[in-house]
């Protein structure tokens, strides 16, 4: 016997078959060898004897005692290195049999076949006893094979190829393994009018991700189940067809199309009946292509062509546009059917649709305004997904959550355990201890212990009993589901009997209970189980998924915003305006009251140089995000080319830095709740502003690889030095800018800035020169966070009030605002103050005292460990 001559399948058999026999310290490999690795899961000969109605395992039980029953060798042998007499001859009569067949190679069913005409083999006479007989056997392979005969090494991975590579929808429909599909009527209809023209009837799907391109296609299983479709296509079948399977460890030339060549076989041979249908279509041009062979669209064409083959496809638009309108002879055998994104009030048809389903699978309850919010939420928030995908997810998310906090322990309960936990620590070491103190302690304690052991148990057995309420809820939905699947069946296939028992008796009753378990749970007041999906649940996932907070305002936040104006002011003084324009921007977006389609706030901030533009922005990034690093900080100084423009969006294709993105798209994208601050932007050059136009008007700025940033949670702050030197020389002596000085900035500004940047932004702002009080406040702050750092070494700091005056007066330039304050106070008070430190003269536990003493500032120590 040739093993050449042998199917790749057949030979890798024997080969792992040798294995088994060196592996039980056999010394030859025999039949129980061979049907040991027939019957391993997944293998082609299990498969077959399932069909045939074999009890596999039941068999395998039967190899398994004949191996067992093999004597095992020891000393300096070879095992498992020849075949056994019984297997020679075995493979000598599969020999005959397939030049019976006339077939090129001995193939796995043949061998299959040869067993059953071995006499008095102990295997043999198992099947035979099992009902199984040689004619029987006989009569599989032929309706297998299809008449075909077995002509390459690979034949057995062609054998019923479309359940081995395919998905059949309409049974997955009929086993109630499919959602329901709500809406989608339209595009339903278009597809089976396609379906039903003589020629070019094959529809292909294109939309973007996520709006129901697969779902259109289980619909129409869906109709043919229910026979809500045309006559033509009422005895049809769905298949869907697994490319990644398919082309999935295909090693050799050629394979790839014997697998896709044996699928479309199938599907000729149903004569019709068969309705393809590939998901990502365009995966079909240039799969397999390798050298010298075909790729998969080439082989459909001629089947498309003759209309043999009835093909239903899916894919996006870009990826049609890039694949398949290349291909302009596979193009025109397909009509194009465009799905759309449904609408909000679509989306949540479709989530009450799917509502009972998402409720069996997690045990939960979801309410209706979580529907509702799931749409609203994901459409607003979730920009670069499409509905209903990125609502159902919010729906499972969130289902998912409450799932995972029912089967963990309550807060409360967590609590008590770890407190009896610590008091059971505290009574062993109590125990060791003899003195009266500690005999008293442990008698407290063992009372305290008594009463909490009483508490945990009372919560723990109302924690299991409420979770156990929630469980039987559950199962009962499950039954409902069950139930009204059996009656659509029923219905289906005429048993009008199992369909009145189903719809009049069984159905009713279990929601009638339903009903009494759920009013029971109402009534009891589930405390420690929560079982219900809220809109407060969904808009904690968004939050989650996008860092922007739409929960309802709870009692701490609502405090922190409300107190936003006097938290900025203390920080930034001297501008009250500012503070005012931007914690009302942020107060009208967090209350929802801000246009949806336009950021949050847009501000030019206009000053001299050290006035807080830049500080006024930092505060409110610490203020909303508790740290003022969440900002996107841009200096347009490094913006003065016209080239450089592409890096707020990304290089275009071709350039390097393509892949990188923009560095203001990028930080929004990922971040989209955010501060984005653009400094000193009159340096940037003019094409920069025709980038923010519709950033300002729209919240909204196109990368350079065609993806929509959303901007419209971000506040955009932009400052400009323009016309300080006017604001200086104009401001009166109590620090007001007087209308005509306000005018000639703004007219410098208008100068600069073209008509179209100005009028989209919010508002513009002008910083007001600081005046000597401002700088005195200046000075309180940064004493006050020098003596914060101090602390931290244990010295105290104190500073007299003529100190700080003498300190404003000195450092007061109008002109250049606060920062020669902070450099004065660096060489006037931290240097000398370094220098005592590092001499040893002021040490931990020290105050010092910081007096003005002949226009001189002194330096005075003392101990405070000596009071």
């Amino acid at each position: 016997m040739n093993i050449e001559k042998m199917t790749t399948t057949l030979q890798e058999t024997i080969a792992e078959a040798q294995q088994i026999a060196m592996t039980r310290q056999h010394q030859e490999i025999d039949i129980a060898h061979v049907w040991k690795i027939f019957l391993q899961p997944n293998h082609f000969a299990r498969n077959f004897y399932t069909d045939a109605g074999i009890d596999v395992d039941q068999f395998e039980h039967e190899v398994d005692k004949v191996l067992d029953g093999y004597p095992t060798v020891s000393g300096n042998v070879q095992y498992g290195q020849n075949l056994s007499q019984n297997l020679f001859t075995l493979l000598n009569e599969a020999d005959k049999l397939r030049e019976n067949f006339n077939d090129d190679f001995l193939s796995t069913e043949i061998v299959i076949l040869a067993l059953m005409k071995l006499k008095n083999y102990s295997l043999t006479n198992y099947l035979v006893q099992q009902g199984l007989n040689e004619k029987e056997l006989q009569k599989n392979i032929e309706d297998m094979r299809g008449g075909d005969r077995v002509t390459s090494q690979n034949q057995e991975e062609t054998y019923k190829a479309l359940e081995k590579y395919g998905v059949d929808l309409v049974k997955q429909v009929k086993n109630g393994k499919q959602d329901p599909i709500i809406g989608r009527d339209e595009e339903i209809r278009d597809v089976i009018r396609i379906l039903s023209r003589k020629t070019k009837n094959n529809p292909v799907l294109i939309g973007e991700p996520g709006v129901g391109k697969t779902a259109i296609v289980e619909g129409l299983a869906q109709r043919i189940v229910r026979k809500d479709v045309p006559e033509n296509l009422k005895d049809k079948t769905v298949f869907s067809l697994d490319m990644g399977s398919l082309i999935a460890g295909a090693k050799f030339r050629g394979e790839f199309e014997e697998r896709l060549k044996a699928v479309l076989k199938e599907v000729k041979k149903a004569d019709g009946r068969i309705l393809l249908f590939i998901d990502e279509i365009h995966n079909i041009v240039g799969a397999g292509k390798t050298e010298g062979s075909m790729d998969a669209g080439n082989l459909l064409k001629p089947m498309l062509a003759r209309g043999e083959l009835h093909l239903i496809g899916a894919t996006t638009l870009d990826e049609y546009r890039q694949y398949m309108e290349k291909d302009k002879a596979l193009e025109r055998r397909f009509q194009k059917v465009l799905v759309k994104e449904p609408t909000v009030e679509d989306t949540i048809s479709i989530l009450r649709g799917l509502k009972e389903r998402f409720e069996i699978h997690h045990g939960v309850n979801i309410h209706d305004n979580a529907l509702v919010a799931a749409a609203t939420l994901s459409d607003r928030y979730i920009t670069d997904r499409f509905l209903p995908d990125k609502a159902i997810d919010l729906i499972d998310e969130a289902s998912a959550s409450i799932r995972v906090e029912m089967n963990s322990m309550p807060t409360e309960l967590d609590q008590v355990t770890r407190r009896l936990m610590q008091l059971e620590i505290e009574e062993a070491a109590l125990k060791k201890e003899s003195d009266d103190a500690s005999k008293k302690r442990l008698e407290n304690l063992q009372e305290e212990l008594a009463n909490l052991r009483e508490e945990t148990n009372a919560m723990k057995l109302q924690w299991e009993t409420e979770k156990e309420e929630v469980n039987v809820v559950s199962n009962k939905r499950a039954e409902i589901d069950q139930a009204k699947h059996e009656l659509e069946d029923a219905e289906n296939n005429y048993d009008l009997e199992r369909a009145a028992v189903l719809r009049h008796g069984t159905i009713p009753k279990l929601e009638k209970e339903l009903a009494e378990l759920e009013a029971k749970n109402k009534e009891n007041d589930l405390k420690m189980v929560q079982e219900s999906v809220t809109e407060n649940e969904i808009a904690q996932v968004v939050g989650r998924l996008t860092g922007i907070p739409v929960t309802k305002l709870v009692a701490g936040e609502r405090e922190k915003l409300l107190n936003l104006n006097d938290t900025l002011h203390k920080r930034v003084i001297g501008q009250d305006e500012a503070v005012d324009a931007v914690s009302d921007a942020v107060l009208r977006s967090r209350a929802g009251l801000q246009d949806p389609n336009r950021p949050l706030g847009s501000f030019l901030f206009l000053g001299p140089t050290g006035v807080g533009k830049t500080e006024l922005a930092k505060a409110l990034a610490e203020n909303l995000f508790d740290s003022e690093e969440h900002m996107v900080r841009i200096d347009m100084s490094e913006y003065m080319e016209k080239h450089s423009v592409a890096r707020l969006v990304g290089a275009p294709p071709g350039y390097v830095g393509y892949e990188e993105g923009g560095q203001l798209t990028e930080a929004v994208r990922r971040n989209p709740y955010t501060i984005v601050l653009l400094d000193e932007i009159e340096k940037a050059h003019p094409d920069v502003f025709n980038i923010l136009l519709q950033v300002l008007d729209d919240g909204r700025l196109t990368d350079s690889k065609g993806r929509l940033v959303d901007f419209k949670n971000t506040v955009l702050i932009m400052t400009s030095n323009i016309g300080s030197q006017i604001l200086l020389e104009g401001v009166t002596a109590e620090g007001v800018i007087p209308e005509t000085t306000k005018e000639q900035v703004l007219s410098m500004l208008r100068g600069h800035f073209k008509p179209e940047f100005l009028n989209r932004i919010d508002d513009t702002i002008l910083f007001t020169p600081l005046s000597l009080s401002d700088v005195k406040g200046i000075v309180e702050k940064i004493i006050h966070h020098l003596s914060h750092r101090l602390e931290e070494q244990d010295i105290q700091l104190d500073i007299t009030e003529d100190a700080k005056s003498w300190i404003a007066e000195k450092a007061y330039e109008p002109q250049y605002g606060a920062r020669p304050l902070k450099r004065f106070i660096t060489r006037e008070v931290e240097t000398p103050l370094a220098k005592e430190i590092i001499a040893g003269r002021v040490m931990p536990n020290t105050k010092v005292s910081i007096e003005l003493l002949d226009d001189q500032l002194v330096f005075q120590n003392q101990s405070l460990t000596n009071k």
